[in-house]
């Protein structure tokens, strides 16, 4: 039996692809459980693949699947409906199945409304897949009825079976780095709060699952030897259990993975212990959700955190050399000039490094959608239309377009503007032990102001300067090769020739095999017209494509063919 297990694209491009690229880890543990079972599975991520639709049909047609499992995340449902029709013309004996917190939800509309879907999986998909394939192949005796957690139509009926347990032991679970590559991982699974926004509690269970550290590390590990070396940790609540994520921490650095990770954290949960190991075993981001600087609003998405843990979370992050970066709603319950500019008066009190703005929206599964189909009536036949969701100022009289574009575009503006003085406010604790962390840490935030996000954000103010600074206060702490490349490059734009030399030149002294220092060497000496110093650098890489012509001018202008 061929099975495809595909993550559809979404109707709406998105600003920053980064948050919708990546496949959820439980469809690659669904497909480690099938794999475990002997089954031939391949997963395809075609989160852009509307942009080539032609390869819909050639590898459906090249594949030939005998059933074809979606993951929906309910914004990429049109995707997964309009590949499943596909599939479904092609041949019309394939099996299409549903999963996900977006199927989980809407697993009567679905079924309801759209023939082209078979079967839905709800909730905890792992083993009711396996289940649902076993039953399909005819592999397992029994009736269909008798497979708990799924949906599916009998006779022109709609029929739901008995919910499957949430699984206890997620050690029992197969490590998918065994079958396949990723970077997004997971060490939990469930959230023991329940924000009105937020739909993972009613999908994972309220009650926080952890598979071992050992388990988790293992994983890493053997992604790690596959040659990947950073990675996002999803766990909605990674540093809730203290004592555990240290543990994570010390077995990283025990079996010397060299490697670095972001993290989600809520502000309540993490302490100087506990930040100082997860810096120590990689972690160079955590990302918190604040929401608002209204107390009155994350009052009102029940959010549970108050204005002084937010202060010392990101007080602490950052003195450990951890970039903390805050989530932000806005188009809430009632927000107006005066909440907008609670929100900025915190961002300047933590003195936020990154930021991410959303406006709010609502998805079923969550608080806010119940409270919306009392409030407005409304069915679920709204999700007949074509949209990811529904904005939550849709709704309310009292906002509106043009004022939830100016709410954002004021956010935004101040914090950008401000963004530089949060920078140059940086204070570090003085452990020695840390102090090629701390050097990472300053040329990664010089790198966003000199090449990265913000060199590009007009309202950004004194980027050079500010970079040149992190720069020089990285190469205080230790010797860092992108401190040394990022300030030569700077002296180099500034005309600075024999400064950006010097610099360079201190940086081959440790890295005298870096592609990156000889090139950036090598361009500042045919600065100066020392085409003799230059080709010497730039020939210890004569078949790059970026040194090539570089090579060639500079024996053109010492007469050499």
């Amino acid at each position: 039996m061929k099975i495809l297990l595909i993550y559809p694209y979404f109707i709406e491009e998105r600003i920053q692809e980064e948050d919708i690229k990546a496949p959820p880890i439980g469809l690659y543990s669904v497909g480690a459980v099938l794999k475990d079972n002997g089954y031939d599975v391949d997963i395809l991520n075609w989160h852009d693949i509307h942009k080539r639709p032609h390869e819909i049909r050639e590898t459906l047609l090249a594949k030939r699947p005998d059933v074809i499992g979606f993951s929906i995340l309910h914004a990429n449902r049109w995707g997964g409906i309009e590949i499943a029709r596909t599939a479904k013309e092609l041949d019309p004996t394939v099996k299409i199945v549903f999963g996900g917190i977006g199927a989980t939800f809407l697993w009567e509309h679905l079924l309801k409304h759209f023939p082209e879907i078979d079967f839905v999986v709800l909730g905890e998909g792992d083993f009711t897949f396996l289940n649902l394939i076993k039953h399909l192949g005819k592999e397992k005796e029994g009736r269909i009825e008798d497979i708990k957690g799924i949906a599916y139509r009998e006779n022109g009926k709609i029929e739901r079976t008995e919910e499957a347990e949430y699984l206890r032991d997620l050690d029992t679970l197969p490590i998918p780095a065994r079958y396949f590559e990723y970077r997004h991982v997971s060490s939990s699974r469930g959230c023991p709060w329940n924000c009105t926004f937020c739909g993972s509690p009613g999908f994972w269970g309220r009650r926080l699952r952890f598979r071992s550290a050992e388990h988790f590390v293992e994983e890493l590990e053997i992604l790690y030897q596959k040659g990947v070396t950073f990675f996002y940790f999803s766990d909605d609540t990674f540093a809730m259990n203290h004592q555990r994520v240290i543990e994570i921490c010390q077995r990283i650095i025990d079996r010397g993975l060299a490697i670095t990770w972001y993290a989600i954290s809520r502000v309540d949960d993490v302490n100087e212990e506990v930040l100082s190991w997860m810096r120590k075993a990689g972690c160079i981001q955590i990302s918190y959700g604040v929401e608002s600087g209204s107390e009155k609003i994350r009052d009102l998405l029940n959010k549970k955190i108050d204005s002084r843990q937010i202060k010392k979370a990101f007080s602490l992050t950052t003195k450990y050399g951890i970039l903390a970066r805050a989530y932000f709603i806005y188009g809430s319950p009632g927000e107006t000039w005066e909440t907008i500019q609670e929100t900025l008066d915190l961002i300047r009190e933590i003195k936020a490094l990154s930021t991410i703005f959303y406006i709010l929206d609502f998805y079923p599964g969550t608080n806010l959608y119940l409270d919306a189909r009392k409030r407005l009536d409304l069915t679920d036949d709204i999700w007949l239309e074509r949209i990811e969701g529904i904005m939550y100022f849709e709704t309310d009289p009292e906002l509106s377009d043009e004022k939830i574009l100016a709410f954002g575009k004021k956010l935004r503006t101040g914090f950008y503007e401000k963004v530089h003085a949060f920078a140059d406010a940086v204070r570090l604790i003085d452990e020695k032990e840390l102090y090629e962390c701390h050097a990472d840490f300053c040329s990664r935030l010089a790198m966003t102001f000199s090449h990265g996000d913000y060199s590009k954000i007009d309202e950004v103010k004194g980027k050079e300067k500010t970079a040149e600074g992190l720069y020089r206060r990285s190469l205080a702490y230790y010797p860092n090769h992108r401190a040394y490349l990022g300030l030569g490059i700077i002296k180099q734009k500034k005309g600075e020739y024999e400064e950006s030399i010097k610099i360079l030149s201190k940086g081959l002294s440790f890295w005298p095999g870096s592609e990156e220092l000889n090139l950036c060497l090598g361009l500042s000496y045919m600065n100066i017209k020392d085409y003799r110093n230059a080709l010497a650098y730039l020939s210890n890489f004569p078949d790059s494509p970026k040194t090539r012509d570089y090579i060639a001018e500079c024996k053109r202008a010492l007469g050499q063919e």
